[in-house]
């Protein structure tokens, strides 16, 4: 494999409305979609329609979200060799609520995915460790995780730590453990108590996580682009994306990640600015369709400099 990525797979529940809700209020949409999501399923779809060869290892409900999902899986080329299904717990759902202006609030359920199990994980080491780039987030249990990012650093396979939805009390060898730390500014700020409001927020707080131990550190700013440091080089730097009117934000930074993944296993040599410009350029593109796996592009629909 490329890629591997070991995570969540949840079913999207979207309601497109004129605005989001406030508290208590009942609000009329005016579209209502069911999708494939989970923020480990979406970084795995993203790497896979980009050419490269991908597996997920994942828990899904015995029911028929869960075998929808494996369909979907097979269908986008993904090696499900290591996604099972139990009978302990639903698959896990995302209601999204998704304003005029394409921002979104999300509630996730996480059923099945909190069964992946350190024994999942065993057995699926031999693909992990003849991986090129192995990603994580935190939609599985933490423990499960830190496993994770383990056996990537045993075996020498550069791992991606996407730690979303953040914790505030994140194990501290989390920071250490993975090659590339690439949180949102919301993650950022809820991990390092910092306000990330601003391109040059977001390279202080650069600092603060480099300070834990990360060697690489990659703060996506939506449409500001990222802000990139590294142990290496600590002085931060800004690369941008390009301007567009986004259409539904959902899936975005999953986007962005999945991408991040299938250019470092597939174009090691291209340097990691010019990687993440690649990879904020397909985030770009997602935006401006709607839905989660549904607006990620196909490589062969996609400018031939990308690759």
């Amino acid at each position: 494999m490329d890629v591997v990525v070991v995570g969540s797979c949840n079913i999207d529940l979207i309601s497109y409305v004129p605005r989001l809700p406030k508290a208590g209020e009942t609000l009329h949409g005016h579209k209502f979609a069911i999708g494939f999501g989970g923020k480990g399923a979406n970084q795995c779809v993203v790497a896979s329609r980009l050419g490269t060869t991908t597996a997920m290892v994942a828990k899904l409900g015995d029911d028929t979200f869960g075998h929808d999902y494996i369909q979907n899986f097979k269908d986008n080329s993904v090696n499900i060799d290591h996604v099972s299904v139990t009978k302990e717990a639903s698959s896990g759902v995302a209601p999204i609520a998704v304003n005029d202006d394409g921002q979104n609030a999300i509630v996730i359920v996480s059923g099945a995915n909190l069964k992946l199990s350190e024994e999942d994980l065993n057995k699926a080491e031999n693909i992990i460790k003849s991986s090129k780039v192995m990603v994580c987030q935190l939609e599985v249990r933490p423990e499960i995780t830190l496993a994770a990012l383990r056996m990537a650093k045993k075996h020498g396979v550069t791992s991606i730590l996407n730690p979303a939805p953040s914790q505030p009390s994140l194990d501290p060898e989390m920071f250490q453990t993975c090659d590339i730390f690439c949180p949102n500014e919301t993650e950022t700020e809820i991990l390092t108590g910092l306000p990330v409001s601003s391109v040059d927020d977001a390279k202080t707080a650069t600092k603060a996580l480099l300070d834990r131990g990360c060697k690489m550190v990659i703060i996506t700013l939506g449409s500001q682009g990222c802000v990139l440091a590294s142990k290496d080089k600590p002085e931060a730097v800004h690369i941008l994306a390009r301007s567009v009117t986004p259409v539904d934000t959902t899936g975005a930074g999953d986007a962005f990640v999945g991408a991040l993944a299938s250019y470092l296993a597939k174009y090691p040599d291209l340097g990691m600015e010019e990687t993440i410009r690649r990879s904020c350029e397909i985030a770009t593109i997602s935006v401006q369709a709607p839905g989660t796996q549904t607006s990620y592009p196909w490589k062969k629909d996609l400018p031939s400099e990308l690759f």
